[in-house]
């Protein structure tokens, strides 16, 4: 007897389906606006500004030029949330009073309804990638090796634009501590996407893998834990080292980067794709944290503790012969070459999206730097809209004592201007002006940015006038 089965079709929420179940997610108490600008050994507190999700619409990939909207912001929060909820983490002070959120943030209803959008949300923050990376072409052994030496050689003997925005930055140790807030996400729960990929049973390159992560957590020694390394380096120059603490102050592109290993190690069919990424992160870390060493030495001293860094220069020497010598040539000698275009894929997207993060960290230090500039800006660009040469749309906002605006951003360029009261507006960590009745700011597409009302009232309005350049004329 044959059974009639309807076709199979893979599940992802779509349209309206997807942002009500979005938007059920975001409503957990876990997940509104906070009243501080940092959440206090709290890991289940994450800010997802849910009053402004049921106007995203996370159903189509942005383009490239795109991925830094806010939108995408949006989806990058709600992903970590996701998929730390696999993770364990626990207050460093105790549990105490954080009993009910550490139910609320593991309770199977949450998780269940995270895993549900977190399908379209992927395809959403990561789609653009599909076009940004080719691997087409025939593949073998020799050319993939050939293709693996190729990146050693081009690799950039020069610093990094986050190098240069840090030393460069009008305010170095502010610069370089924001810098380090972008690590915490990975760092502060260093290989746990890895984990994800060493379970199961799949021959000798399980075990390699595993002797990877080993190291990365200190051989059981919880003193050399890479993520209590970092700890030691955020405390050294008086940042907190609570999960998360930072929140607020996580750029669009250090939350892709860090949800970019969850992505791959929770889709089990993007292994192949992890073990390229793997390679060329531990590869090319050695030079990255010499970079790094140099630069936190020359800001802050004798003072900052970069154990976390000079490790790493010692262990991905070997770890990263390690991922192609007993990870990757062996894997591809037992699957056979078919699998080479999802390892170098994986390569190219990693090396796509630190390009991305590079850009975007130093667009934020120069953003920073230059709020006494964007501040000057208000008078030219008011002035062009109370003549009456420009007339974008207007929103008119009254807000009390107190009042936090968490942090955002906007996909163009934003007026905005004090009529009564004072706000103390934030472009990030430890970075601010006071602006009172009269005054105002320019707002830059992309650029993090929240504020806070000082007054009993403040009456303020938000012009979106796209891009400010064209009101200078």
């Amino acid at each position: 007897m044959s059974h009639s089965l309807p076709a199979y079709r893979p599940f992802a929420l779509e349209g309206d389906e997807l942002r009500d179940a979005v938007l059920r997610y975001a409503t957990n108490p876990l997940y509104l606006d906070n009243e501080d600008w940092q959440n206090h050994d709290n890991p289940y507190r994450r800010q997802l500004r849910p009053q402004v999700l049921r106007h995203l619409d996370f159903s189509k990939p942005p383009a490239r030029a795109d991925i830094l909207n806010y939108s995408s912001l949006a989806a990058g929060r709600l992903l970590t949330s996701i998929y730390e909820a696999d993770l364990v983490f626990l207050p460093k002070s105790g549990l105490g009073d954080r009993a009910e959120d550490f139910h609320r943030y593991y309770d199977p209803g949450n998780r269940a309804l995270g895993e549900a959008i977190r399908p379209a949300l992927e395809r959403y923050a990561f789609g653009f990638l599909d076009e940004e990376v080719d691997v087409s072409g025939p593949w073998t052994k020799e050319s993939f090796l050939a293709y693996v030496e190729s990146l050693d050689a081009g690799a950039a003997a020069g610093p990094s634009r986050t190098e240069q925005a840090i030393l460069s930055s009008t305010d170095r140790e502010r610069a370089a501590r924001m810098w380090l807030i972008q690590l915490a996400p990975d760092f502060l729960s260093e290989a746990s996407p890895m984990i994800r990929n060493v379970l199961g049973n799949y021959g000798a390159a399980q075990s390699e893998w595993f002797k990877i992560i080993i190291d990365e957590y200190g051989y059981g020694v919880h003193a050399t834990k890479h993520s209590r390394l970092y700890e030691q380096t955020l405390e050294s120059v008086g940042l907190g080292s609570d999960l998360h603490r930072y929140w607020q102050y996580y750029l669009n592109s250090s939350l892709l980067m860090n949800n970019y290993f969850h992505y791959l190690g929770k889709n089990h069919e993007l292994f192949f794709r992890y073990l390229g990424a793997l390679y060329y992160t531990e590869s090319s870390l050695v030079d990255w944290c010499r970079h790094a060493v140099s630069t936190l030495t020359e800001v802050f001293g004798d003072r900052v503790d970069t154990t976390y860094f000079t490790e790493h220069v010692h262990i991905d020497q070997h770890h990263g012969r390690m991922a192609l010598e007993k990870l990757l040539l062996p894997v591809l000698e037992e699957h056979g070459e078919s699998v080479i275009p999802e390892m170098v894929r994986g390569i190219e997207e990693y090396r796509a999206l630190l390009e991305v993060s590079d850009q975007d960290f130093a667009a934020q230090i120069a953003w920073m730097d230059g709020q006494p500039e964007c501040r000057k800006l208000h008078a030219p660009v008011h002035e062009a809209i109370t003549s009456g040469r420009i007339n974008p749309p207007l929103a008119d906002i009254v807000e009390p004592f107190g009042e936090l605006s968490n942090t955002h951003c906007h996909d163009g360029d934003e007026l905005c201007h004090i009529v009564s009261g004072t706000m103390k507006f934030v472009s990030g960590f430890d970075s601010h002006v006071i602006l009172e009745a009269g005054e105002g700011v320019v707002i830059l597409k992309n650029r993090l940015h929240g504020a806070i009302i000082e007054s009993d009232e403040c009456v303020y309005q938000i012009y979106s006038v796209g891009d400010h350049t064209s009101c200078l004329s």
